[in-house]
């Protein structure tokens, strides 16, 4: 919705998109506008999801309050001096910045990644809203353990909810975006309301009292959020969990670089810590509120562990709470099936934008009645991270770093290919390095602890693995050309040496003339074959005239 936005204000001036052109000076943005578009953005249906799922890992007080506060704040570090610093300077879109990078038919296989996700994100929110749907009709639910759909009413559900967005983003996506920048407000208050209520039920079910600050604290350690052993299906979270999850829960966006995008209209790069309102706003209040109403819920029947937003919305506020549960499981559904749309688009130039858009939401809608989707959200957020955090990597290590190391930088632009071997070698291992560690972190028990490589602490080397991966690729793509030179030298020089030592040794005896005549012929091929690129396979000049006969 952030990008949308600033689209919206940019074509209201009537100027164009800048798609493939830096932003101008008369199109920038001041610091006010990024401040409402995240703490809008960062406030929405996933955060009803997030929040009890971080109850259900068995998270305690002071791992979930204090590694929010330090998550967060890195996450705000990285919009600062990661990607606002290269989105005031080159101010361009995320793709564009890409495909002089890496090629237009890499950036369109990025795509197609990005856009899958896009669509496994969307649906999740569908689930959201159709939760929502459920506290009308009474019909069964999911499950926290469930994979599957248990009941027709709610396969009915999520496909009514989901063709509903499918077809509102298909048609009307400015419309709703500009009702979402309205509801925001209402909706970042509904979600203070939901933790102010689930707090005090919380405390008048206890029958304790808080008369302090330490009384405060003590509650939250022994009432809200009580460590333990999480449930069953779940991860257990500590402090380094939620962390790492906090901070890399936007990579994406961030070390990604998809919130280049974004920053391109900012004025000064230092608007990126308008960022922090999202994070502080949707990522730590909103989080909390929302597993209040999880913690209250275990608390009054502990053998109903389901996650569904729209039941305990519903009980904390009525009527105003499903309403706030369908809209903020709308208004994120919608622009992320209209962003997968653009990216699928892509893949095919040729189909209508209705027509991707449509088939689009119909992919997340199939997703969103799988709920193991919302369920195991944590994990995927970070996957989701992870697999576009590579090309992240790529542009930084590109814009900074190639000409400062004798490569060069923007090669798919400069050289005219279309696929930059060196940025998907990096962005493929990379990939392929730490979900085999992943998967096989318990075949390492033997070697290293393997809670060190569950995925949510994978994301951070992933960046690194990646820059440097980059770096050892490009040399060999960019330098293949004079390590072939150095070596043909050296092979010529081998052919030389071949060619008169055989005769040293034929000389003393210690060679027969066949091995002589063998020796010579091996040289000789050696020399003629290494010799060309050696001596640079230079013609000679011709000559200004005849020669006389």
């Amino acid at each position: 919705m952030t990008e949308q936005t600033l689209q919206d204000q940019q074509q209201h001036e009537g100027v164009n998109e800048y798609e493939r052109t830096p932003v101008p000076p008369r199109a920038w943005l001041g610091f006010k506008s990024f401040i409402g578009m995240y703490a809008g953005e960062h406030c929405a249906g996933t955060e009803l999801m997030i929040g009890p799922l971080f109850v259900a890992a068995g998270v305690s007080a002071f791992d979930v309050v204090v590694g929010l506060l330090v998550g967060n704040f890195l996450a705000v570090l990285s919009w600062m001096f990661l990607t606002a610093p290269i989105a005031t300077r080159a101010r361009l879109t995320l793709y564009y910045q890409l495909e002089k990078i890496c090629g237009r038919k890499l950036v369109t296989t990025y795509n197609l990644a990005n856009g899958v996700m896009f669509c496994f994100l969307a649906g999740s929110m569908i689930t959201v809203s159709a939760t929502a749907v459920g506290v009308w009709f009474k019909f069964p639910m999911p499950a926290l353990t469930d994979v599957y759909p248990n009941s027709a009413g709610w396969v009915l559900a999520v496909l009514g909810v989901g063709l509903l967005i499918a077809v509102v983003a298909a048609f009307g996506y400015k419309a709703v975006a500009k009702f979402a920048n309205i509801a925001s407000p209402w909706m970042v208050l509904v979600f203070l309301v939901f933790g102010i209520v689930g707090f005090r039920d919380i405390v008048a079910a206890s029958g304790k009292e808080i008369h302090s600050a330490s009384d405060l604290w003590s509650f939250a350690a022994t009432e809200l959020w009580k460590g333990g052993a999480p449930l069953p299906g779940q991860v257990k979270f500590t402090f380094l969990h939620v962390m790492f999850f906090s901070w890399f829960t936007n990579a994406a966006m961030h070390v990604g670089m998809s919130d280049l995008t974004v920053f391109r209209y900012a004025k000064k790069s230092w608007y990126a810590i308008a960022s922090g309102a999202g994070m502080y706003v949707g990522h730590f209040m909103a989080w909390l509120a929302a597993s209040l109403l999880y913690a209250h819920q275990l608390r009054v029947t502990p053998g109903n562990t389901d996650v569904l937003p729209g039941p305990m919305a519903f009980k904390a506020c009525g009527l105003a709470g499903l309403i706030c549960v369908i809209i903020a499981g709308w208004t994120t559904a919608n622009p992320t099936i209209y962003r997968a749309g653009l990216a699928f688009q892509a893949v095919v130039p040729k189909w209508p934008r209705f027509t991707v858009t449509l088939i689009t939401g119909l992919i997340a809608t199939i997703a969103g009645m799988f709920p193991v989707i919302a369920m195991k959200l944590l994990g995927f957020v970070a996957l989701y991270g992870l697999l576009l955090i590579p090309m992240g990597a790529v542009i930084f290590v590109d814009f900074w770093l190639m000409p400062r190391i004798g490569l060069k930088d923007r090669f798919a632009e400069r050289t005219g290919i279309s696929f930059n071997w060196a940025a998907g070698a990096a962005w493929i291992a990379t990939l392929a390095i730490c979900l085999f560690l992943n998967f096989n972190k318990e075949a390492l028990a033997g070697y290293v602890n393997p809670d060190m490589f569950q995925i949510y602490f994978l994301l951070l080397p992933a960046w690194f693995i990646a820059g440097l991966l980059y770096i050892a690729s490009s040399i060999l793509l960019q330098k293949a050309a004079g390590l072939a030179a150095g070596a043909a030298k050296v092979l010529a020089a081998v052919a030389l040496m071949g060619t008169v030592a055989p005769a040293v040794f034929y000389f003393t005896g210690e060679m027969t003339d066949k091995s002589l005549h063998a020796w010579l012929m091996g040289a000789t091929v050696l020399w003629f074959v290494t010799a060309a690129f050696a001596m640079g396979a230079k013609a000679p000049a011709e000559p200004e005239q005849e020669t006389p006969l």
